[in-house]
């Protein structure tokens, strides 16, 4: 996993892709089902395959992921949309195998890579305009869900922390 630094120092970088990981843990949630999805954003409004791996378009802001050197670690939030209440059934599986745990303790991983990255199949005539497919990254995000902050019919919310803030970890 290369670091595209030379790409976005250049006059015209191509779009960064966010792409999100959901990991449930069997101990804590019944399953260890993988979640793959983005945003949606940069006007791609289907799944988007990266390394063979594909990412479902689902509404989703995950937001506060700065770093500030000034002590304390970022607390991202995640808003998800709830639609046909998906997220909240997500829940009450968990709640059925460990009460009250509203998704506490799953992995949630941002990836970031650049449109020049993204495999053929994602583009017209299954040829990348913007450049070579690769593995090219930036360094993963891995947080853990610490609580759920909201829950409505309209999205869920949740706190994430880092491995290093995770309760019962010393």
């Amino acid at each position: 996993m290369a670091i595209p630094i030379s790409e976005l120092q250049s006059l015209s970088p191509t779009a960064v892709i966010e792409l999100y990981k959901l990991e449930l843990n069997t101990l804590l949630h019944g399953s260890n089902q993988v979640f793959l999805f983005h945003a949606g954003c940069n006007q791609i409004n289907q799944s988007i395959i990266w390394q063979n791996e594909s990412y479902d378009k689902y509404p989703i802001i995950a937001e506060g992921f700065e770093f500030t050197g000034q002590g304390t670690l970022p607390r991202p939030t995640l808003t998800i949309s709830n639609m046909f209440g998906f997220v909240s059934g997500l829940i009450q599986d968990t709640n059925a195998v460990t009460s009250k745990n509203d998704l506490a303790g799953a992995k949630f991983t941002r990836r970031r890579t650049l449109a020049s990255s993204l495999d053929n199949i994602n583009f017209k005539d299954g040829v990348n305009i913007f450049g070579t497919p690769n593995n090219n990254e930036l360094p993963q995000e891995i947080y853990f869900i610490d609580r759920k902050a909201t829950e409505n019919r309209d999205i869920v919310q949740f706190e994430c922390v880092s491995s290093l803030e995770l309760q019962g970890v010393k």
